[in-house]
């Protein structure tokens, strides 16, 4: 199958590509950055408000996943109207020059933060009601505007979408702004390791090759018109993170500072329906994770300029 990922020269996007090419895909990458490689890909150095280009990047493509955008919360903070820009415009941009060029499916990259906005009690499952009076965050507005508008495109134009609600990623290539990255480089250089808050937050941590892995199968019948929750396997504390580092590196003293505005605290979130539709389920345990990650810091893999989602 011929596919195209937005932002496939980022940390989440290279991990997808590789396991397409690795499946037997035709992949089209298309990000302005040069980034992350696949020398299998076709790469087309374009942004998303490149219209010309974008609609030939699309051309003869049956399914698009739309990774790209603003993902890094401190920078969503700073600017929020740039965020929505990329967030918004940018899936309005995606979604509607598919529905032009007939691709089959669009593949939408959201985040478990929105679970943030649901009500309810106990674990959370993608069905559960939004309050928006709960977003919180402006990168959890922008996540759930891109959701409405992808459910929009297919009521009005049926055009067919997958959501994909990412659990925390970590891994190889992913950005230093990551907190396993600042633990890790903190470590390594005998600094301090600074935690926000108590520590006391959990999060579902996901490794990101069972993420792109999910990717891969979500190309199924089965997911189509889904939405599908791709968290991590256990709840992993920021205090266990810290922990995990200084005994896989070195022992470093902890601090804590204010927590941040608008955070995510975790809320638990099933992943049955990944499990039942695509035969999903994360395999990689958290510790084993952070020591892959080293491992690939010690080989010295380069990191390409401006290399980010």
């Amino acid at each position: 199958m011929r596919v195209a990922v937005t932002g496939g020269c980022g940390f989440i996007g290279s991990h997808v590509v590789d396991q397409l090419v690795v499946a037997g895909h035709d992949v089209v990458v298309i990000d302005p950055v040069r980034g992350w490689r696949n020398p299998a890909a076709d790469y087309r150095q374009a942004d998303l408000f490149d219209q010309p280009a974008l609609t030939g990047a699309l051309a003869g493509v049956q399914a698009v996943y739309h990774l790209a955008g603003a993902a890094d919360v401190n920078a969503v903070a700073a600017d929020p109207v740039r965020a929505v820009q990329l967030n918004v415009e940018g899936t309005a941009r995606i979604l509607e020059t598919a529905r032009q060029g007939g691709v089959d499916r669009v593949l939408l990259a959201s985040t478990v933060w929105v679970y943030g906005a649901t009500v309810g009690q106990g674990e959370r499952t993608e069905a559960a009601p939004v309050d928006l009076s709960r977003a919180g965050h402006v990168y959890v507005a922008t996540k759930l505007s891109a959701e409405m508008l992808v459910h929009s495109y297919h009521e009005m134009f049926g055009q067919s979408f997958t959501i994909l609600r990412y659990g925390i990623p970590y891994g190889p290539r992913m950005r230093d702004a990551l907190v396993v990255a600042r633990f890790v480089r903190a470590a390594l250089d005998g600094q301090p390791i600074t935690i926000a808050g108590t520590g006391e937050q959990q999060r579902n941590y996901v490794y990101v090759e069972d993420l792109a892995d999910a990717h891969v199968r979500a190309l199924a019948p089965a997911a189509a018109g889904q939405t599908l929750a791709l968290e991590g396997g256990a709840p992993v504390s920021v205090r266990e993170i810290a922990d995990t580092v200084c005994s896989l590196v070195r022992p470093v003293p902890v601090e804590h500072m204010p927590a941040r505005t608008a955070d995510y605290e975790g809320i638990p979130v099933s992943g049955r329906l990944a499990k039942e539709l695509l035969d999903w389920a994360p395999v990689t345990p958290f510790a084993e994770g952070v020591r892959r990650y080293l491992d690939w810091l010690e080989a010295g893999d380069e990191r390409p300029e401006g290399s980010g989602l």
